[in-house]
């Protein structure tokens, strides 16, 4: 990697250029992100994940483009056009974009109009054209008519090297620059319905007539443009000012005032119509595509780390109940390691005559496995199933939670599911996930996939490669932020620990299945495969409860023991107590410690470490409750005042559940008495708020909510 790079990331990103190359270098050894954010702070200057993520998303822009500059050099050279000045733009080019405008008059071309033309040798009268001196076109065009090469007339001719000058015009990198930048800041998409396909498009009918500035249109509004457009029911365009663009094309082609002059004129308007318009207005489109994409895979990034990192309720003894009317309710039982117990189904709903029995049979169940919580799907049935359980006569206070089961029955339905459950229907499974995802949501969630969640925004529609990167680095960030017990991990929340992966997982729970539960953080070398480099970046990042060592219980890592241990001999005591006492971790001076691998920063790590070992970095889990006024979409009324849960955040709102089997939608512009410019500045996912019923379409089953005004 070229130190320019160093140097050109650096400046872009506002650090360091030690920064950048450190980081760089971390990553080509294969260090993974968190490890690099959490246990190499003195070589990074303490970069976050996000910094670390940017540099090596532009490394391997940089390595791509690197790519393509040495197969566009190599073609240049073999088509003997190479010269010394050519090869000092291409090196110095700076983005994709720059070397393609080089190669453009380079580039390999099918039978154009132009290429016609100068084989009819009419390239020399292009070029006089081109000069724009004071002569008779007419009789110089003369001198060119050779009717054994297809060039009969003056006309002919005239024409022929105006396709010439126009395929100039559209090679010529300045122009390329200045309509670029002239489509980017002042280009308008305009969407149009396609022609007879009003009643097909009718989702599409806020986009049948649609017009505005490209570079202020929203990035959802963008996406549904381009959906519609893809499934054939509009029409899109980007343009800019069309005599503005002519002016500016009239700038840098036309010297004078004489008769070649013109004709360069006509060359230069069909050359913007025919050929730099259409070749720049759809790069700019895919640049807003991009754009709009990258917008939206944030938002998809955000909800998901919020989902993920979303409140557990920690180790219960749940009864979980997978919601139905017709099918009756599947319900099953979990110890505190999430562990089934027992399963069946029940039928609490009428017209069913079971309800007294439903009722009994909670209770036992209730009773025999020690139940803590009950945890209900919100979805169909949801809420009915709710009110079913709160007429049960507990002996003790149970907890009932409303789950979120989103992406349960992709879980229920999964490779996964049937290799943990071989014996079980897809019921069970979906019953398992809902009262496992009470006790941990992120231990639950790894092992479905991100997009099957339901918090994205046209997630079908963007870069689906740029998606999966995003939600593949939020989960695996998630996963190290909390850190994973190695004696209950499953092998879906290992394969996301730095440096492991579906192998070592696996190799991880066969070790432990075999030898039973890890005793120290050291026994992990013994799992085949496990090397030196897996367990360095692995290792702070795996937890072992009731460790001889309580620093494997913590996010300390195994190389920085000793700096602990030096700790605690320096105060007369053993790290056990030195946890225990904060007047002997107050009598620690960490400057003391400094080394020339160890720094103030991971230090300071430690001292957090030591105060309260493997933390959880979530927030503590906080019940929720519906209003009992409403179950039912029917049941809302203008004007009511309910709670209701956060459960989708997009660039336009927020989505919120009210317990009615459907989300109702705040719009951003009724979130707050100000201007919002994102909404995931106002709410987060999972959060509790109280909101005004606007709106109910009770055909198209859509709620329009609002957060302003609440009294």
């Amino acid at each position: 990697m070229s130190v320019n790079y160093y140097a050109q990331i650096a400046e872009e990103l506002k650090i360091g250029f030690r920064q950048v190359q450190n980081t760089v270098e971390l990553l080509e050894n294969g260090a993974s992100i968190p490890f690099i954010a959490r246990y190499r702070k003195e070589l990074t200057n303490s970069l976050d994940e996000v910094i670390i993520t940017n540099i090596r998303d532009r490394l391997m822009y940089l390595k791509e483009m690197d790519k393509r500059r040495e197969a566009i050099i190599s073609s240049i050279t073999e088509q003997g056009f190479m010269t010394p000045s050519l090869l000092k733009q291409l090196n110095q080019s700076v983005s994709l974009t720059e070397l393609e405008d080089i190669y453009l008059p380079f580039k390999p071309k099918k039978k154009t109009r132009a290429t016609i033309a100068i084989a009819k040798g009419l390239e020399p009268f292009a070029k006089i054209l081109m000069s724009q001196g004071i002569f008779d076109i007419y009789k110089k065009a003369e001198e060119f008519i050779k009717p054994d090469l297809g060039v009969s007339t003056i006309e002919e001719a005239l024409s022929g090297a105006r396709d010439i000058i126009a395929e100039w015009v559209n090679e010529n990198v300045q122009s390329r620059n200045k309509i670029r930048y002239l489509i980017s800041k002042e280009g308008i998409i305009t969407s149009k319905v396609a022609k007879n396909k009003e009643k097909e498009a009718a989702k599409f009918s806020n986009y049948f007539e649609c017009k505005e500035l490209l570079m202020k249109a929203p990035s959802h509004r963008v996406l549904a443009m381009f959906r519609g457009e893809n499934e054939g029911m509009l029409k899109i365009s980007v343009e800019p000012p069309a005599e503005k663009a002519i002016d500016l094309l009239d700038g840098i082609f036309v010297k004078s005032f004489t008769q070649s002059s013109e004709q360069v004129k006509i060359a230069i308007r069909d050359s913007y119509k025919r050929l730099l318009l259409p070749s720049l207005e759809n790069e700019i489109r895919n640049t807003a595509k991009e754009k709009a994409d990258k917008e939206a895979i944030a938002v998809f990034r955000d909800n998901l780390k919020q989902l993920l990192l979303a409140p557990p309720l920690g180790q219960k003894n749940i009864l979980a109940i997978d919601p139905g009317f017709r099918s009756g309710c599947k319900l099953v039982c979990l110890d505190k390691q999430g562990k089934l117990l027992h399963n069946e189904t029940i039928y609490p709903h009428p017209p069913e005559m079971q309800i007294k029995q439903s009722l009994n049979k909670i209770e036992s169940l209730v009773d025999a496995y020690k139940i803590e919580a009950i945890a209900i799907g919100n979805g169909t049935a949801g809420r009915e199933t709710e009110e079913f359980i709160k007429k049960v006569l507990f002996k003790k206070e149970i907890l009932v939670v409303m789950v979120n089961e989103s992406g349960a029955s992709v879980y229920s339905a999964s490779a996964v599911a049937r290799e943990e459950f071989p014996d079980y229907d897809i019921t069970v499974r979906g019953a398992v996930s809902i009262g496992r995802r009470l006790m941990d949501p992120l231990a639950e969630l790894v092992k479905i996939d991100p997009k099957s969640i339901g918090v994205g925004q046209y997630q079908h529609d963007v870069d689906q490669k740029l998606l999966q990167q995003a939600l593949t680095d939020t989960v695996i960030s998630s996963v190290n932020a909390v850190g994973v017990e190695m004696n209950t991990a499953s092998k879906q929340l290992l394969t996301h620990v730095s440096g492991l992966g579906p192998v070592l997982a696996q190799n991880i729970i066969d070790y432990r299945n075999e030898h039973g539960p890890f005793k120290s953080r050291a026994e992990i070398k013994k799992v085949p495969r496990f090397g030196e480099k897996a367990f360095e970046q692995a290792a702070g990042f795996l937890r072992i409860r009731d460790a001889k060592n309580p620093l494997d219980a913590s996010a300390v890592h195994p190389e920085r023991y000793n700096v602990v241990d030096a700790m605690a001999r320096n105060l007369n005591c053993d790290v056990i107590e030195l946890i225990k006492r904060d007047d002997l971790k107050k009598q620690i001076n960490i400057k003391d410690y400094v080394s020339e691998t160890v720094g103030i920063p991971t230090l300071t790590d430690i001292m957090q470490e030591l105060a309260k070992p493997g933390r959880d970095p979530r927030m503590k889990f906080d019940f929720f409750e519906f209003s009992n006024q409403v179950n039912r979409i029917e049941d809302l009324q203008t004007g009511m005042v309910l709670p209701g849960i956060v459960t989708n955040i997009t660039a336009f709102g927020a989505f919120v559940d009210l317990g009615v089997h459907q989300d109702g939608m705040v719009h951003v512009s009724q979130m707050a008495n100000q201007f919002v410019k994102d909404p995931a500045k106002i709410v987060k996912l999972n959060q509790k708020v109280v909101v005004k019923v606007l709106d109910v379409d009770l055909a198209r089953k859509r709620i329009q909510l609002s957060m302003k005004d609440i009294e």
